[in-house]
């Protein structure tokens, strides 16, 4: 496990495999980039090229070494596998196909789900929960808000030696850290991601907000029934990389606007567009993460027996909207009518 011989694979390079694995290439060897079609030739080509959103102009390229074929990775440690929940399943089964169950899985999907998935195929799972927002511009062109951090855990707390091998290569790059409360871990950065359903099904970033006032109320109501929901399931909170905490929740609910609006403009203003946006907005897809974010939330609202009107509301809108021929972002005068039947 010392690091000069582990041989890591990144398996898909968008905006967070790209950002993860182009901040510690230029500090590891042995590292790798697997993807296909134009992202696989951008990096043939140009490398990789991140920017902070804080600097945009300051642009930093990496050259990095690619994959044509999966079966080069044969003799990988560690895959470190970035596509999304709705995607994972096929792409287990595929590397599993090609490198059996010999490498350590870093998963870095959002969500619970992956958690059932990756156990099918593999025996050494390690999961990575991602404290920051990234965007692709282009394939091989990435932003990101802020630089990590990541956060380690296994189910049962196993793995120990294995991730503190695999925390020492990326902390070289990215600031990693490891959590005996991996559950928790996963479940709080659930409630942050029902944001992206929001902000994509408002078309925020593509469309003006036609009332602040109702985006804050929509927004923060759903993010502090998250919370409760979870909290009500078991999960204690855990601190994530500066990410909104319970009690910033609760405080936006409870305070008047006129001392919530300047800390919830000044946050509006660092929001990107999210992933779920730049499925259904960006590339037009139909898949995203709706059913492993949104959706698990209320499957949870059920079993505590909470009404959860926020995130009901919002999930079932998003469902019936994102399945049109071609989405067209709401106004959020309509998304509050719709709320306000579950009331």
């Amino acid at each position: 496990m010392e690091q000069k011989k582990m041989k890591i694979v990144f398996f898909g390079v968008g905006a967070v495999g790209g950002s993860v694995g182009g901040w510690i290439a230029p500090h590891y060897q042995d590292l790798y980039f697997y993807d296909q079609g134009l992202v696989a030739e951008a990096l043939k080509q140009k490398g990789l090229t991140l920017y902070g959103s804080d600097a945009p102009e300051q642009k930093k390229n990496v050259k990095v070494k690619v994959m044509d074929d999966l079966s080069q990775a044969r003799d990988a440690d560690l895959v470190v596998v970035t596509v999304k929940n709705y995607s994972l399943d096929k792409v287990a089964k595929m590397i599993k196909d090609k490198l059996g169950d010999r490498p350590i899985i870093l998963s870095m999907a959002n969500g619970i789900i992956n958690q059932t998935i990756l156990p099918k195929y593999f025996s050494k799972i390690i999961y990575c929960v991602i404290c920051y927002n990234a965007w692709m511009d282009q394939p091989g062109l990435i932003g990101y808000q802020k630089k990590g951090p990541l956060v380690f855990g296994a189910v049962d707390n196993k793995m120990q030696d294995e991730m503190k091998a695999v925390a020492d290569i990326f902390n070289l790059g990215v600031e990693t850290i490891i959590t005996n409360h991996l559950q928790d871990a996963v479940h709080c950065k659930i409630v942050v991601n029902l944001a992206n359903s929001v902000t994509a099904l408002l078309g925020h970033r593509f469309q003006p907000i036609s009332d602040p006032d109702l985006f804050q109320n929509i927004l923060t109501n759903l993010l502090y029934e998250g919370s409760q929901i979870i909290k009500s399931a078991g999960s204690r909170e855990c601190k994530l990389g500066g990410m909104p905490s319970w009690f910033t929740f609760w405080m936006a609910v409870n305070f008047p606007k006129v001392i919530t609006r300047p800390l919830f403009s000044k946050n509006e203003k660092k929001m990107i567009i999210s992933s779920m946006a730049q499925d259904v907005l960006q590339r037009k897809g139909s898949e995203t993460e709706l059913e492993s974010i949104n959706g698990y939330i209320v499957q949870l609202a059920d079993k505590v027996g909470m009404k959860a009107p926020y995130n009901r509301a919002i999930y079932e809108l998003c469902k019936r909207e994102f399945a049109k021929p071609e989405f067209k972002p709401l106004d959020v005068k309509e998304v509050w009518k719709e709320i306000k039947k579950n009331l």
